[in-house]
């Protein structure tokens, strides 16, 4: 009996979670709906429902979502909780977006150039994008997620190793933050940033896929069986640390050839600006000014150099995927980043160096087979992800 009495425990817990989850992900849905997309019966469905709007964690809504059957109006997050400030943070610039208590937009998405040379003036300028908006919603309480380049530890909440910034020593964000603002501040990596996203506004994706960033560097972020995976050390994702010629050239991290040396944007200025200075008057580029997106016109232009270069960096991020995809047998890639500005012809090329996988025959498989794709989410619902931090605690306590 009293095991019994722990599985239906466990059961209407793991109910509570997927109603919850449900919520969050369509924003406002019927009785039918959450029947629907649970299995559940009507019935079980209106006791878990009921649960949750006396526990506060739910609220009732008069809107009928169907037009048939009897009116029993709809459900959502409660409206009336805090905001969430969701900021997407480098050394030279921070992206933020308002996002109200149910994770949707509120206000304009904005892009702020920064120029911090040290930790306290990267801080100064999230403290005063986050004082801005306390003006404009003077009695809302305006929490903080925040998705940093680099390494994170997203427990303690400190910025271990930023590659853009000019100091090398780790930043206590989070207890900085927390103790000038007080509010609650979560953060973790960009790239989990974008897996977040994916997770939670993209119907598409799969239990299992990797998103791809590809930028200034290459990062990214793996979710498996619908979990963010992170490491023991938080350092999961480094696919841009991956070697792909041991007599390259150095890399940030200490060792030679890495992927990043190759195809990240970075790495692809750099070797336009080599050339350029040895070949002044073949361009009309510049190679002291040269921008990515410079570089990104001159693909689509057809400039031979350029696109040697960029041909030359895809295949190398094919490759390195390949192997990827046939360790983890994670079948679904997005990619985000500046790079996807190349357009359809560099992710063909991509696709054409992973061909397929050893486990991609058979006609049972197709509708699992790997699929490499640019990620549909604009960049406001990108940098929103990591608002998703604060969900994924709320239903880990359910």
């Amino acid at each position: 009996m009293q095991s019994s009495g722990l599985n239906n425990q466990r059961v209407r817990q793991l109910n509570r979670q997927t109603v919850m989850k449900l919520v969050w992900q369509h924003k406002l849905l019927s009785k039918s709906q959450f029947s629907q997309h649970t299995g559940l019966s009507i019935p079980a469905v209106s006791n878990i429902l009921e649960e949750l709007v006396n526990d506060g964690k739910l609220s009732h809504s008069s809107e009928n979502l169907s037009k048939r059957g009897i009116n029993s109006g709809s459900y959502q997050i409660p409206p009336d909780g805090d905001f969430i400030l969701c900021m997407n943070v480098t050394p030279t610039s921070i992206e933020s977006q308002l996002c109200d208590a149910q994770l949707s937009p509120n206000g304009e998405f904005e892009r702020m150039q920064v120029n911090a040379s040290t930790p306290q003036a990267l801080l100064a300028a999230i403290e005063n994008i986050w004082r801005n908006q306390c003006k404009t919603w003077p009695k809302k309480t305006i929490n903080l997620a925040l998705g940093i380049h680099g390494q994170v530890d997203p427990v303690t909440g400190v910025s271990q190793t930023m590659p853009q910034a000019p100091w090398r020593e780790p930043v206590e964000i989070k207890y900085l933050l927390e103790e000038k603002l007080g509010v609650s501040v979560r953060l973790d990596n960009d790239c989990v940033m974008l897996a977040l996203a994916e997770k939670w506004q993209n119907p598409a994706s799969r239990q299992d896929f990797c998103v791809i960033n590809v930028d200034y560097g290459i990062g990214s972020s793996f979710v498996i069986n619908g979990q963010i995976y992170r490491g023991s050390l938080y350092g999961s994702g480094q696919i841009g640390h991956t070697i792909v010629n041991p007599d390259g050239i150095a890399c940030d991290c200490g060792r030679y050839g890495c992927l990043e040396t190759v195809a990240s944007l970075s790495a692809l200025k750099k070797q336009a600006r080599i050339w350029l200075k040895s070949q002044p008057y073949s361009s009309k580029l510049d190679p002291e000014t040269l921008t990515s997106m410079q570089l990104i016109a001159a693909w689509h232009d057809g400039n031979e150099q350029v696109r040697r270069w960029v041909d030359n960096s895809a295949n190398a991020i094919g490759l390195s995927l390949y192997n990827f995809l046939n360790i983890l047998n994670i079948n679904q890639i997005w990619f985000y980043g500046r790079s996807c500005g190349f357009g359809d012809e560099w992710l063909a090329t991509i696709d054409r160096q992973i061909g397929f996988t050893p486990f991609d025959h058979g006609d049972v498989l197709k509708n699992k087979a790997t699929q490499i794709n640019f990620g549909p989410l604009n960049r406001t619902q990108q940098v929103m992800g990591i608002g998703y931090l604060y969900v994924e605690s709320m239903l880990e306590k359910e």
